[in-house]
């Protein structure tokens, strides 16, 4: 569809508009930098001043997440503000969508910000997920671990990302419970039982304000301490399990009426069963190579959705995979990793954000990579964070 043709009530902010994105992390900068490609303006938030985005955007407010002036701030004189992160506080929300559109809204994201709500969103409406039971105090947590047989996955509700704020207690064991309660903070939680699993996809899902929506082919997930190690398009799945994985996301975004980006991670289980995980109502690690091999990157189609232009291409053009680098790649070594041995490996590319401190386990930017197959693509990559060392 060409853009002359395009048509939607609701307006088009054209190139050279002011976008914000609440949040300036590596997923901002990356969507700023599509942003800037098209010819717009950027202007972010986030706690910290010298974050990724920052280095790249117009202008930087530096508010917590909760900060309703500072969200205010952000919004004043913006086209359309969008996210890239969804521990927002619902009063900021607010003050945003009161000042300029927000997309993807601000129910959609109060759903999905508390891991109790949204896994009781999907049940309601009849998304299939794995056994569960919400928990809001020890005792709580006591009857849910044992109604689910003792072998589950404690999440938090609110706040809990790369394997923080969870907790795995395991079949057979005597846990002490109370202990597991007190470290998880003593706040509502999501007991999930454990499953058999084949392995974890997701899909990347697209909504305008016009109503078109587009998924990405599935991409295949691989976790280490569960932390996103590594993630490859096309996932390789059974056109029946694909089908079925990317009609489910775009049934989901429509329900949730976001204008805007869900990924939604699934679990694929030995005996077949497509189960979702989690949702994220924004850009995703797992589909970061997205911007090698498919003809819109997943960060230029949160520009097309935030300023209400035709969605772009989520064909895939050529396999392509990503590895994470964590802290631990710097703190393992001495100096600084050996980015030219790995850049040697055919095909493979360097994603750096900008951050200047190393922590174990803290995102500080991936390699990616395209290859004949998708098998050859991930060699590639894991390949390139060999030679680092």
């Amino acid at each position: 569809m060409k853009l002359a043709e395009y048509s939607s009530p609701t307006q088009i902010v054209k190139p050279g508009g002011l976008i914000a994105i609440l949040g300036g992390g590596q997923l901002g900068r990356m969507t700023a930098m599509a942003a800037r490609t098209m010819g717009y303006r950027v202007r972010v938030m986030d706690p910290e001043e010298k974050c990724p985005a920052s280095f790249v955007v117009d202008e930087t407010i530096v508010g917590r997440w909760d900060d309703a002036d500072a969200a205010r701030r952000l919004a004043t004189g913006a086209d359309a503000v969008t996210l890239e992160i969804e521990q927002i506080g619902v009063d900021a929300l607010k003050n945003v969508a009161a000042i300029a559109p927000l997309r993807p809204g601000v129910e959609p994201i109060r759903i999905i910000q508390d891991k109790t709500l949204q896994k009781t969103w999907l049940e309601e409406n009849g998304f299939p997920a794995g056994p569960f039971r919400v928990a809001t105090s020890e005792a709580e947590l006591r009857d849910a671990v044992a109604a689910l047989g003792g072998d589950v996955f404690v999440k938090i509700g609110r706040g809990g990302y790369d394997g923080r704020g969870q907790a795995r207690i395991g079949a057979g064991a005597d846990p002490d419970l109370g202990q597991a309660w007190r470290d998880l903070g003593e706040r509502p939680c999501v007991v999930e039982q454990a499953l058999e699993l084949e392995c974890e996809i997701s899909v990347m899902a697209a909504r305008n304000p016009a109503g078109e929506v587009l998924s990405y082919p599935a991409a295949r997930n691989h976790h280490e301490s569960q932390i996103l190690a590594w993630s490859v398009l096309p996932a390789e799945m059974p056109s029946s399990i694909e089908l079925r994985a990317e009609a489910l996301a775009e049934a989901m975004i429509a329900k949730l009426g976001i204008e805007g980006l869900l990924c939604v991670e699934m679990f694929v289980t030995t005996s077949g069963q497509l189960l979702v995980n989690e949702m994220a109502p924004r850009p995703h690690n797992s589909y970061h190579q997205s911007e090698r091999g498919c003809v819109t990157s997943q960060f230029e189609q949160l520009v097309r959705t935030t300023c209400n232009l035709p969605l772009g291409d989520t064909s895939l053009l050529t396999p392509c995979a990503i590895v994470n680098l964590l802290g631990d790649v710097w703190l393992d070594r001495e100096g600084e990793p050996d980015f030219a041995a790995a850049l040697a490996v055919p095909g493979v590319r360097l994603h750096l954000y900008e951050k200047h401190t190393a922590h174990r386990g803290r995102k500080m930017g991936h390699l990616s990579s395209v290859g004949a197959t998708a098998q050859e693509a991930l060699q590639r990559v894991l390949e390139a964070k060999r030679r680092l060392a």
